[in-house]
C-alpha cells in the first residue's frame, strides 16, 4: 500500500520509466511522496510523467540515452535543477535478447552491456556526488534471476545481470561509512511490453530455459518488483545493504 509521505520532500531518479517495471517504480515512489525524475530514451517517458501528475504526485522527464556519459550527466543534472538534489537511484532500464552463442553478433553483445551493465555505473557515478553532498541515499539495480545462475542462449544478458549482482556489492562497501546503501533485485519474469516482444532465434531448445520459469509459469507484475524498490529505497530498509533479493516466484529457490 503506498504511503504518501514515505518519501516526502526526497527526490528520485528512475531510469526506463518510460514503460514496465520502471513506469511502475516512478509510480511508486511518487505515490510515497518522492519527487520523481523520470528518465528513458522513448517519448512514453511523457506519458509516465502525465500519469503521476494526474494521480497528484509530483514528476519531470529527461531524455537519456544511458550508454552515454554525457547524455547521463546532463539527465542527471536536469533533474537536480528542476527537482532538488537526487537521494535515490534506481536503476531499471534493461534490454533483452536471447541468441545462439555462436552466431551472436558483436554489435548484440555490446548493446546489452552496455545498456544492462555500462548505464547503471553511469547513473551511479552521476548520482553519488549528489548523495554525498546530501549525506547520503540509496541505489535499487535491477538485476535478474539470469544474473544468478547460467542460462543458455542468453550469455550476453547473463553476464551484463551478475555484472550488475558483484557491481552492487561492490559500491555497498565502497560507500558503507558514507551512507549509500546499495541493493539489487533479482526478478525473473516479468509481464512488460519488452517481455512480451522477445524474438527467439531458429532451432532453439526451449527445454534449456524451463529452469527460468517458476512451477505455474506464473509472471510477476511490474508492480511486484517496483514495490520491492520503494521498500528498499526506504528507512524501514536501512539495514538492508549490499543485498541481491530475488523476486521470482521460487525460481531460485
Amino acid at each position: 500500500m503506498a504511503d504518501g509521505t514515505r518519501f516526502e520532500g526526497r527526490t528520485a531518479i528512475v531510469t526506463g520509466a518510460a514503460s514496465g517495471i520502471g513506469r511502475a517504480t516512478a509510480q511508486r515512489l511518487a505515490a510515497d511522496g518522492a519527487l520523481v525524475g523520470c528518465l528513458d530514451q522513448a517519448a512514453a517517458v511523457e506519458e509516465t510523467v502525465a500519469l503521476i501528475r494526474e494521480a497528484g504526485g509530483t514528476a519531470t522527464a529527461a531524455s537519456v540515452d544511458v550508454r552515454d556519459e554525457g547524455s547521463v550527466a546532463a539527465a542527471v543534472e536536469s533533474v537536480a535543477g528542476e527537482l532538488g538534489t537526487p537521494t535515490i537511484l534506481a536503476n531499471v532500464a534493461g534490454v533483452l535478447r536471447f541468441a545462439h552463442t555462436h552466431e551472436m553478433e558483436v554489435a548484440e553483445w555490446d548493446l546489452l552491456i552496455d545498456v544492462n551493465l555500462k548505464g547503471p555505473f553511469l547513473m551511479a557515478r552521476a548520482v553519488i556526488p549528489h548523495m554525498l553532498d546530501s549525506g547520503g541515499g540509496v541505489i535499487t539495480n535491477v538485476a535478474s534471476s539470469a544474473g544468478m545462475f547460467g542460462q543458455a542462449f542468453m550469455a550476453h544478458y547473463c553476464a551484463s545481470k551478475g555484472g550488475v549482482v558483484l557491481m552492487t556489492k561492490s559500491l555497498a562497501w565502497e560507500y558503507l561509512k558514507r551512507n549509500i546503501r546499495v541493493n539489487a533485485i533479482s526478478p525473473s519474469g516479468v509481464s512488460t511490453p519488452m517481455t512480451g516482444h522477445v524474438d527467439f532465434p531458429d532451432g532453439m531448445d526451449f527445454s534449456l530455459i524451463a529452469k527460468t520459469m517458476a512451477v505455474d509459469n506464473k509472471m510477476l507484475a511490474p508492480q511486484d518488483p517496483a514495490s520491492l524498490i520503494a521498500f528498499l529505497s526506504s528507512d524501514e530498509a536501512s539495514g538492508i545493504n549490499g543485498a541481491v533479493i530475488p523476486i521470482d516466484n521460487a525460481v531460485t529457490a
